[in-house]
């Protein structure tokens, strides 16, 4: 998210886009655990640091989807070296039989990847604990600037090598390289087969034929990769969002595939899709292609078979081809011809909230005198989409992005992905992540520029979570001028996106595509039959292709909630509505900046040090925030200086880290939930309707203080119930603009029988109004705005609650507490939003004063918990049963009661060191409770992650003592 000052003048220093985080695992060969006498700045002794492996860390052999391609590595894995230590040639090092004593053994990740240098030596034991702390910066150096490797370790090239069997005699060989971080020579068995001026872009699949170079037996490949410049080299890098790898990602992110067969191969399989708009039909054409691998015509039988979801009856088809020698041809098996392919009453897929997600199979197989000679398998959905531009205001003359499905408007709320930030692959940490998603309630994740292997689109469609692609912004993407490779990439890409029912559009980043990048792209995707819908830029920027984008970005740092509910301000002499203010349009990445993990978190990866400046020094660098330093004004994100003057201006100064993580969880929560729940309220508005919202960052990937709904341990924090609190399908919420209720249903079907009681309560206890509404009656993704209006203390500097309860035929389904002060936060928003351009945070004219939420008497609540076999995402088994009351004897509130499962002791303490079970998934928690008051949460978690030890939930709150409860007794200890 940043814009270099030769792209964007006006933006000085950045921008952001990407996506949180990846965790807690352990690698091949090298356990990341912080430890009291682990190496440099771990945490003090009495902390016991988490496991932070980082995603991929899982060797394994994802399906191809080809019985004729498989994963270089699979099973032989791969031997990595610098080539300061590897002297010798490309045509020693890649023939077959070369020692490679003393390499670094290497297993591919979950994606089927060999992964980056630093991966490699993670995989060794360099470095353990290295997301611990600076551990880092101790073991492998520091990049403070995007641009070529500054660091000796990394600055020259290093090799990859692996061996394969040949494939049977008669058959051809292709090798396939689906992408480098960096650019490589590519070496075969003594031969060069390609070189460094060929083979570059992370993105974009180069495939060589290899026939003529293999021998029997046992082959060799080595791949030298050239350190990544990602200002000069279309691959990746992690613009401000952490620190900058070392290494600079330089290696090898994407399997690297051979394909064998013949005489003919079939590939490439895929659907188009034509749906009817009320969903009663599809007419689905099949598409594959068919190589010719020989030196003379050759002809053979191609079969698609479409089976349903649930394996109804298939629909077969067959039809001849013949290919020329040495060539590719398309075989179409168009509706007009095969009447079967229009299905009648398909299956639709749908997003998570709104529907189910049923995926139809596609297999082909080529056949040539009654013999198989290959077959292709994939999964595909079908959905209509829709992008258009909507509500056109003085803010946005041509009007604001809206996005639907299946005929369905629908707001989109989403978040930035980050992937692990040595780029290993898990698939079991992207199910964890999508069960933290799912329970937040998000519905869409945006890639800018970080694209994931297969299995990552392929879990996003079986969520029903929608994916939002497009280019980065800030580096060789945005300057360069196109070309073959650039097309390439769209090619590569758009085909892999295709047929994944989730991936529902694709933007350019800040800046809109040149005419020439923009041909070269859009007849890259046309290429791969990827339809789009394609949008311009991420902000409010046009091309001469696509139009107006109808995107605003911004802001980044701390703005107060009440900022979100504006509609009125945005910078009159900045057309790309950067930084433009509040709940309106749709906002391609935004939030309020830092966000501040649970104690649990904290510990796992901070050192004392680091742990000291962050209550005692706001001004100072935090490492895990990233390597800007200690500015804090416009594009400056190395400390947590701003929201830490919020803090301690509406909440009070603290005196403790203890404390300040209390204060801060609070201002994530009501901030994170603001920003969501402003556009739910503003998305029915006539002009400039709120359309979107993409948090800035949703995840990390490695542990962080900057930008984040959770950590990448798993962290859930004050942002991630806050931002859970405010996607709940059917919910009430009070809004901070007109201090009225809105109730909103954003499931698939309409909801009816449905009240809300709000409730205004003095900091005292007392019940100062309530009120009830008739019965509403809501359709899918309807917004009702100005149910209630409760009637709120009117004297200066007052601190109030509001509680919401909403009912559906008498059972509460929603429950929401707000805390507020009758003197609210006060922008200043000339010089927030100035002419020529926003700024990423808000600049105050005066706090709201909360610290009469620090003089609460104190409150007596108790629990119960047990816990039943139950299946739930990513391996859970166990589903935990909490339920919290308010025991008080006077009318003292609860105020953010908060429940975690820990590992216990026999006797029902909490066991020592770092107990957290961090696969626990929260339905909800920092509740609320009036004294009677009780709450039931549930969660689930892995049982195998208690280690044998006794489960025991804590509970501790804002005014409330810690009390730890034993599951299954209710025994408080």
């Amino acid at each position: 998210m940043r814009a270099p000052d030769t792209i964007r003048p006006h933006r000085v220093r950045a921008r952001a886009l990407g996506a949180v985080g990846i965790a807690v695992a352990v690698l091949a060969g090298a356990a990341q655990l912080a430890t009291a006498d682990s190496p440099a700045a771990a945490p003090s002794a009495g902390v016991v640091a988490g496991v932070f492996a980082g995603a991929g860390t899982a060797s394994g052999n994802p399906a191809t989807g080809s019985s004729a391609v498989r994963n270089l590595g699979a099973t032989a894995g791969w031997k990595v070296l610098t080539s300061a230590t590897a002297t010798q040639t490309g045509a020693q090092i890649s023939t077959p039989g070369f020692s490679t004593s003393g390499w670094l053994t290497v297993a591919d990740d979950g994606g089927g990847a060999p992964g980056t240098e630093i991966s490699a030596l993670l995989q060794n034991g360099t470095c353990p604990a290295v997301y611990v702390a600076a551990n880092m910066k101790s073991c492998f150096g520091q990049m403070t600037k995007i641009g070529a490797d500054t660091i000796a370790q990394f600055s020259v090239p290093w090799w990859y090598r692996t061996d394969f069997a040949a494939p049977p005699a008669g058959r051809a060989a292709r090798l396939i390289l689906n992408g480098v971080v960096g650019t490589a020579d590519v070496w075969v068995n003594g031969s060069r087969v390609a070189s460094s001026s060929a083979v570059t872009g992370d993105y974009v699949k180069n495939v060589f034929d290899i026939t003529s170079k293999l021998v029997s037996g046992t082959n060799s490949l080595a791949v030298e990769v050239h350190p990544n410049d990602p200002t000069k080299m279309l691959t990746l890098d992690d613009v401000d969002w952490s620190q900058i790898p070392p290494d600079n990602n330089t290696g090898i992110q994407f399997p690297v595939q051979l394909e064998t067969g013949g005489p003919l191969i079939v590939e490439d399989a895929h659907v188009n899709q034509s749906t009817a708009s009320n969903l009663s039909s599809s007419a689905l054409t099949v598409k594959a292609s068919v190589v010719n691998v020989t030196g003379s015509a050759q002809t053979g039988a191609v079969t698609a078979v479409v089976t349903p979801p649930g394996g109804g009856s298939p629909i077969s088809v067959t039809q001849n081809v013949t290919v020329a020698a040495d060539a590719t041809s398309t075989v179409t098996f168009a509706p007009a011809s095969y009447p079967a392919l229009t299905l009648a009453s398909p299956q639709i897929w749908w997003p998570y909230q709104m529907g189910a997600q049923p995926l139809y199979t596609l297999n082909t197989s080529v056949t040539q005198n009654s013999t198989v000679l290959n077959s292709t398998s994939e999964t595909f959905g079908i959905r209509t989409l829709s992008s258009a531009l909507v509500g056109a205001g003085s803010a946005a003359p041509s009007g604001v992005r809206q996005f639907g499905i299946n005929g369905h408007p629908l707001v989109i709320r989403g978040g930035g992905w980050d992937p692990d930030l040595f780029l290993r692959y898990d698939p079991a940490d992207t199910a964890q992540q999508i069960a933290l998603m799912k329970a937040m309630g998000l519905n869409t994740v945006r890639l800018e520029g970080h694209f994931m292997p297969a299995d990552w689109y392929q879990q996003m469609d079986a969520a029903g979570i929608l994916v939002n692609t497009g280019y980065q912004c800030c580096d060789f993407w945005e300057g360069s001028s196109a070309g073959t490779n650039y097309q390439n990439t769209a090619k590569t890409q758009g085909a892999i996106w295709r047929n994944h029912p989730s991936v529902f559009s694709f933007q350019w980043s800040d800046n809109a595509p040149s005419s020439t990048q923009e041909s070269q792209a859009l007849n890259g995707f046309a290429a791969a039959d990827f339809p789009g819908p394609f949008v311009s830029s991420a902000e409010y920027n046009s091309s001469s292709k696509l139009g107006v984008s109808g995107e605003k970005e911004g802001p980044y740092d701390w703005v107060p909630s009440n900022y979100w509910y504006d509609t009125s301000h945005y910078p009159s002499g900045d057309s790309t509505l950067t930084n433009a203010g509040g709940a309106w349009g749709f906002d391609s990445e935004q939030s309020a900046g830092d966000t501040v993990p649970t104690m649990d978190s904290i510990n796992r990866f901070l050192s004392a040090s680091d742990q000291s400046a962050l209550w005692q020094k706001p001004g100072a660098n935090q490492y895990h925030a990233n390597y800007e330093g200690t500015g804090h004004t416009g594009y400056s994100f190395g400390t947590l200086y701003n929201l830490d003057q919020a803090i301690s201006k509406r909440y009070g100064s603290w005196s403790s880290l203890a404390q300040y993580v209390q204060e801060a969880q609070a201002q994530n929560y009501e901030d994170t939930r603001a920003q969501f729940e402003a556009y739910i309220a503003h998305s029915t508005n006539s002009t400039q309707p709120s359309t979107g919202t993409i948090y800035w960052q949703m995840n990390k990937g490695w542990p962080t203080l900057l930008w984040s709904l959770y950590n990448n341990d798993y962290d859930q924090a004050g942002a991630y119930f806050g931002a859970q609190q405010a996607n709940r399908p059917l919910h009430a919420l009070f809004t901070l603009d007109n201090h009225t209720v809105t109730v909103d249903n954003l499931t698939g079907q309409t909801q009816s029988g449905v009240t809300v009681e709000s409730k205004v309560y003095n900091t005292a206890g007392t019940l100062l109004d309530d009120q009830t509404s008739g019965t509403l009656s809501l359709a899918s993704q309807k917004v009702q705005n100005k149910v209630l209006t409760p009637k709120l203390p009117t004297g200066s500097g007052t601190v109030y609650f509001v509680e919401l309860l909403l009912k559906q035929n008498g059972i509460l389904v929603d429950r929401n507490v707000y805390w507020d002060s009758t003197t609210p936060d006060a922008v200043n928003w000339s010089s927030t939003i100035p002419s020529g351009g926003g700024n990423p945070q808000a600049t105050m004219t005066s706090y709201a004063n909360l610290t009469a939420l620090r003089s609460l008497t104190k409150a007596t609540v108790s629990a119960t918990a047990s816990s039943a076999d139950h299946t739930g995402p990513n391996g859970a088994d166990k589903q935990l049963t909490v339920t919290v009351t308010n025991t008080s004897s006077t009318p003292t509130v609860g105020f953010l009661l908060r429940a975690d499962l820990r590992r216990g002791t026999a006797s029902g303490g909490e066991a020592s060191g770092d107990n957290e079970v961090t696969s626990t998934v929260w339905g909800d928690n920092d509740v609320t409770l009036w004294p009677g008051e009780s709450e039931t949460l549930t969660a689930t978690y892995k049982s195998a992650d208690l280690q044998g030890a006794t489960p025991v939930v804590s509970l501790s709150g804002w005014n409330a003592a810690k009390t730890d409860v034993v599951v299954g007794t209710g025994t408080s200890t």
